[in-house]
């Protein structure tokens, strides 16, 4: 890995950034949902900052695509998605990103080419092997990037899709972010391998794993991921290893595991490591990064507040945005 100071600091000050308003924005949603302003199913993303913004840092999301699961509100941020539009459609409201119809797992960006937020296990992972191929079709030089929880890595999609996108030399990257639990299940039970990243000698493509709770490893890994699909036309299957800090919804109290491993998996917390290496580079100071939490906590209230002032939908759009024309 590089060093430190081989980055520019202002490059270095916008992961520090990015990280700090998703965090922030997590904290706010589980208390507006706690004061029950946010209904349904809500995936929280505390933790496991570092691999959508290290990622999105590695793309060019003007030509680039992103494609998740449910718990996308950090991937929708790290695209540069407006938090106000996020936080409105975990409200409900009619000025959210999805009209207030998709909720929590349903974050969507044409322009940031941010595809979603879906809610089926797994089954963003054709979807953006799909993506990959028109990208390829069209020769148009950009990358799919593809995120699932380890809880998916045994659906039979990431198996089929795989294979496809080693046929067809496809512009694809497929992150695992490892969580270490498949809802309440630790994934060591359910797998016969621990190293996931193996499984793409399965299908001929590289296969690596990257600590997902270092942001400069997973850019890293990323950037030279992306640079092999646009080049060689050749996928790639990564697995972040990271650790989500609260539970798999909000409705999970996360009893499966203990005080002892929550709080040595927070020693390893991908905001702080960031700070405390540009600190030690002399890059920044605890006054400076104050300003830029307080950035970000303004922001997100900002956000709440938009989304409590928006409008419900309208009875009469419940059948519109259900077909393409």
């Amino acid at each position: 890995m590089k060093k430190i100071t081989d980055y520019k600091k202002d490059f270095l000050l916008g992961l520090l950034e990015e990280m700090t308003l998703i965090r922030r924005f997590e904290e706010k949603a589980a208390q507006m949902y706690g004061l029950r302003k946010i209904g349904g199913f809500c995936h929280l993303y505390n933790g496991e900052e570092a691999v959508a913004v290290g990622t999105a840092a590695a793309l060019d999301m003007k030509k680039d695509y992103l494609l998740t699961g449910y718990r996308d509100h950090g991937h929708a941020l790290a695209t540069g998605m407006d938090p106000r539009g996020i936080m409105a459609e975990l409200y409900g409201k009619v000025t959210g990103v999805s009209r207030g119809k998709g909720g929590s797992m349903h974050m969507f960006d044409v322009d940031k080419h941010m595809y979603g937020g879906n809610g089926i296990v797994g089954g963003q992972i054709p979807m953006a092997t799909g993506v990959a191929f028109a990208q390829r079709y069209r020769e148009d030089g950009g990358v799919t990037v593809g995120f699932f929880g380890d809880g998916a890595i045994h659906q039979g999609a990431f198996h089929e899709s795989l294979n496809l996108a080693s046929i067809w030399n496809l512009p694809v990257v497929y992150v695992c972010e490892n969580n270490q639990f498949g809802m309440g299940t630790n994934f060591r039970r359910v797998s016969s391998v621990d190293d996931f990243s193996v499984m793409g000698a399965s299908y001929g493509i590289p296969g690596e794993q990257v600590d997902g709770m270092d942001v400069l490893a997973v850019y890293e890994a990323i950037t030279k991921a992306a640079e092999r699909a646009r080049t060689e036309g050749t996928a790639t299957l990564l697995e972040a290893k990271t650790y989500r800090y609260k539970g798999h919804s909000m409705s999970d109290p996360a009893k499966y595991r203990t005080r002892e491993e929550l709080e040595s998996y927070k020693q390893q917390d991908p905001i702080v490591m960031l700070l405390e290496k540009m600190k030690d580079a002399g890059l920044i100071d605890d006054e400076a990064y104050g300003k830029i939490d307080d950035k970000a906590k303004e922001r997100v209230e900002d956000a709440a507040k938009f989304a409590e002032e928006s409008e419900e939908p309208a009875l009469s759009t419940i059948y519109e945005d259900i077909l393409a024309e």
